[in-house]
């Protein structure tokens, strides 16, 4: 008979899904066993929300459009896969961003970090706050930290700390772009815990925060000479060019990449008899089955609940709220344009009344993604509490992003073409609490079915570098669980009920 080759799956082709099929490559390779991956993504494509588009000359980002260079987790993936050399950084010279205030175009001081101000003097200067606001985030440095060490949102966070001036005029338009949440729900221990241990540390965020850009030279010490010096980084082909890396690099190992192949359930195989766990049964839509030794789901949480909807603990998955947001890419003919290219964007509070929450001068901000004489931006719309769009066609929302932008920076020509993308439900809202409540399902699931582990963006972090993290912890956990063997080529139960 021959020996057994163990068999891994990952549910979900998106950047997750790739990572963790990727770095589980890597290890089983390292442990010298043998072994099966297989990855199964319900679309005709892989990638996820990364989706580039290249038209007429243009590179253009439908879903994500870039990552911060300090998050490491991408920067060494793409050092792995050979990518280094087609990083790229923002245009030095469209460094300024703009914040709406009663209809017209503030810049944002120089020191803001996430809306936290870090140099005083400019803070005082602008007028997207007024003197009062000023002066109430300024009590920042005298008012005494919070005793409790429990969760709480981030909307009260800031706005104990700063005043609600500044949370609503600077900081809750900053943050929507990565959580487009309602802040008062959010989980501040989820989203941005360096500020509850930048209260502890220095009794004042404003403080801390000063006190960490201090760290930024050494933060950046591990980027390429080339995107050092930037925030951002994205990819001089786009972000499928990550994507791509990765599907070459799991081909080269022998992986195998399914895509159009839904999963329907997810439950133990056999009678569950074996050591801490056996197997697990992975059911699919066209009605057969597979029986796999370990498995990764990283499917969005309320798709996750589905497929683990035998297990009760798989509430707390179905409990996490999504919002849905949607983008307008549009394309123009530089005469067009009444103004300099000299910023990357602007943001909007919610209190000002317009249709989009953001505008991204794309190819002012990256030089890459537009041809010579041509000019390339990007409207958001969509958050918390402004979820009606989803009724309207995509002319509908090209016509209010077009209204918007006519309204703040006098474009009145029409585009040279337009793209429209729908981001539905894409965008987890981690309430306060919720880093308890992944504790207890992780702790229950490993209970039930040792040899599944679920991960994603609506767990630890939304970014690309934190939805790569997540699947490289998850690849090195699933391994330290179940254990392997090079012996006789099959795997072996040497897991800890601590996992």
């Amino acid at each position: 008979m021959s020996p057994h080759i163990p068999h891994y799956m990952v549910i979900g082709g998106g950047i997750t899904g790739l990572s963790a099929a990727f770095y589980l490559q890597k290890r089983l390779e390292a442990e010298g066993a043998p072994f099966r991956i297989s990855v199964v993504e319900k679309s005709e494509k892989l990638g996820g929300k990364i989706h580039t588009l290249e038209r007429d000359g243009f590179v253009i980002e439908k879903g994500p459009d870039s990552f911060l260079a300090r998050k490491k987790p991408i920067i060494n993936l793409a050092h792995e896969l050979g990518l280094e050399g087609e990083l790229t950084a923002t245009n030095p010279k469209a460094k300024k961003t703009f914040i709406v205030r009663q209809g017209k175009l503030h810049p944002m001081p120089p020191g803001l970090v996430l809306g936290i101000p870090t140099q005083w003097t400019p803070f005082m200067k602008t007028g997207l706050i007024s003197p009062l606001g000023k002066l109430r985030a300024a009590m920042d440095f005298v008012l005494p930290k919070r005793k409790e060490q429990t969760d709480e949102s981030l909307g009260h966070f800031l706005e104990r700390r700063l005043g609600t001036e500044v949370l609503e005029r600077v900081v809750e338009p900053l943050l929507a772009g990565i959580y487009a949440g309602d802040t008062f729900k959010l989980s501040l221990k989820s989203t941005f815990p360096q500020f509850g241990a930048m209260e502890q540390k220095h009794r004042s965020v404003i403080l801390g925060m000063m006190a960490s850009r201090k760290n930024v030279p050494e933060e950046s010490a591990h980027l390429p000479q080339a995107v050092r010096h930037s925030v951002f980084v994205t990819f001089k082909r786009g972000l499928k060019t990550i994507v791509e890396g990765l599907e070459t690099a799991l081909r080269a190992g022998g992986a195998e990449l399914r895509t159009g192949v839904g999963v329907t359930k997810v439950t133990a195989a056999g009678d569950g008899s074996a050591a801490f766990g056996g197997p697990a049964k992975v059911l699919f839509e066209d009605g057969h089955e597979e029986i796999v030794d370990g498995l990764i789901v990283t499917t969005q949480t309320y798709q996750a609940a589905k497929l683990l909807e035998e297990l009760p603990i798989a509430e707390v998955l179905r409990n996490i709220d999504y919002i849905s947001v949607a983008n307008v890419i549009m394309a123009f003919d530089r005469k067009d344009i009444p103004f300099e290219l000299d910023a990357s964007g602007f943001l909007v509070p919610r209190s000002e009344g317009f249709a989009i929450t953001a505008c991204t001068l794309t190819s002012a901000k990256w030089l890459h993604t537009a041809p010579d004489g041509k000019v390339v931006l990007r409207c958001y719309i969509g958050r918390a509490g402004e979820q009606d769009w989803p009724a309207l066609s995509d002319d509908e929302l090209v016509a209010l992003a077009r209204r918007d932008i006519r309204k703040l920076l006098g474009i009145e020509a029409s585009p040279l073409f337009s793209e429209v993308t729908r981001l539905m439900h894409s965008m987890p809202q981690y309430p306060v609490g919720h880093l308890e409540k992944l504790a207890e399902f992780r702790a229950k699931l490993a209970a039930a079915m040792p040899r599944v582990w679920v991960t994603g963006a609506g767990f630890h972090g939304v970014g690309l570098p934190d939805c790569i993290r997540q699947g490289k912890e998850a690849a090195n956990a699933l391994v330290d669980r179940i254990g392997v063997s090079a012996e006789v080529g099959s795997a072996k139960e040497t897991v800890s009920a601590g996992l």
